[in-house]
């Protein structure tokens, strides 16, 4: 197991306010606190298209088994290459899974959490959705 595993913390909020958030953090109006999220999604679905059952799965197998390459993973997994390197890819761009070089020219899959907490906000403004239901 690798020395130093986390909990990476994922939220769910609309365009607007992500936007909102980072313009704030820029003008150094807020600072974010090491417990609010790192991940920011807009909505579940869309966070459950990454993490999906299968993806779920793929990243237990990285934590448990430890490839030392993708071709090792693809194995493991039974996973065919084209799609295998098309969804790390995109859980790297979320910081899901990071690919190191490992030895020679492989790539090595890591995931650099072991837990994911989701912060889910009821909205303050229960008007602004209403209307999206609509």
């Amino acid at each position: 197991m690798w020395d130093f595993m986390k909990t990476l913390r994922i939220g769910i909020a609309s365009y607007e306010k992500m936007k909102e958030r980072t313009m704030a953090i820029a003008r150094g109006e807020l600072k974010p606190g090491n417990d609010e999220p790192k991940l920011w999604f807009t909505s579940i679905e869309s966070l459950a298209r990454v993490l999906s059952d299968k993806n779920r799965i793929l990243l237990n197998l990285i934590i448990e088994q430890q490839p030392k390459s993708i071709a090792e993973l693809e194995t493991l997994s039974g996973r065919a290459k084209s799609n295998l390197s098309r969804t790390l890819k995109s859980m790297e761009r979320f910081g899901l899974v990071e690919l190191l070089k490992g030895e020679g020219s492989a790539v090595c899959p890591r995931v650099p959490y072991e837990e994911i907490q989701l912060d889910l906000q009821f909205a303050h403004h229960q008007q602004d959705h209403f209307a999206a239901l609509r």
